[in-house]
This record gives C-alpha cells, structure tokens and sequence, in this order.
C-alpha cells in the first residue's frame, strides 16, 4: 500500500550546488528492511548576467576603448531587485576587474555576510581606424601610452 507523505525543504539564501538535504528513513520502504534515506541534492539555475563563484558573483561587461580610456559608469540590477551605479574612473585595461564588497551571495553559514561582487571588463577595440582617426589620436595622447 502506497504512502503519501510531504516533505518541506526550507532552501537557505547562499546554499551552493551539492549541498544535501538527508530526510531519514523517507526512502524506499520494504517489509522487514529498515526504510532507506530520502537525499536531495542541491542544483544550481544558470543566470543570464551572473555567474557564481564561491560565495562571489562575477558579470562581465564590454566597453568601447573610448570608455576604457576616458571612464564608465556600470549600471546593473543585483538579484534581489536593487540598482547598482558604480562609476569606473580609472583607465580599463583588458581583463580589469573592480570588486564591490558585500554585494555577492548571501554566506549561509554567515547571516550577515555576502559575497562579493566582481564586474570583469572586456574592451572592444575598433578594427580599423582612417587615416584622421590616426593623426587625431597621435595628437591628443602624444604618443605618451
């Protein structure tokens, strides 16, 4: 005779993939033989913009060399729905990365702490410049890179 039974699983923020959730004796049930372990095993959703690293998050963002040179402001939704400015005033060399404190996943054997959040740059460089173009930029940088 079959049983129905519910069970609940209070997923905590921060939980990572692999985590395993072990409800005793909840499994396959036989007569005379004591009933098996029910286990879930956690599994993480890909995101479209983040993606999980430990407890941090990364996203990669293009820029224009003109805003490699001359600055960024990222702007971004976090996972719980706040918005992020953060202006980018350094030079952006391919593969820099500026990391916001706190703003990562949730550690969920730290209530209080986060993650952080690393926002990797990937610059477009243009694939042809005129021969203006050139002789502008020569001009206005000086040959001072």
């Amino acid at each position: 005779k079959a049983v129905e039974e519910i069970l609940k699983i209070d997923i905590k923020p921060g939980w990572k993939k692999g985590t395993k959730i072990t409800f005793p004796e909840k499994g396959n049930q036989e007569p005379g033989v004591r009933p098996a372990d029910l286990i879930f095993v956690v599994d993480e959703k890909p995101h479209a913009l983040f993606k999980r690293d430990g407890n941090d998050l990364v996203v990669h963002r293009k820029v224009s060399l003109l805003e490699a040179l001359s600055g960024k402001t990222v702007e971004l939704t976090t996972l719980d729905g706040r918005f992020l400015t953060v202006p980018v005033d350094e030079v952006i060399k391919p593969g820099h990365e500026v990391v916001i404190a706190n703003e990562g996943m949730p550690i969920s054997k730290e209530p209080n702490n986060r993650g952080d959040l690393r926002i990797k740059f990937d610059v477009k460089f243009p694939s042809r410049l005129t021969a203006e173009q050139k002789s502008d930029l020569k001009r206005v940088l000086g040959g001072g890179l």
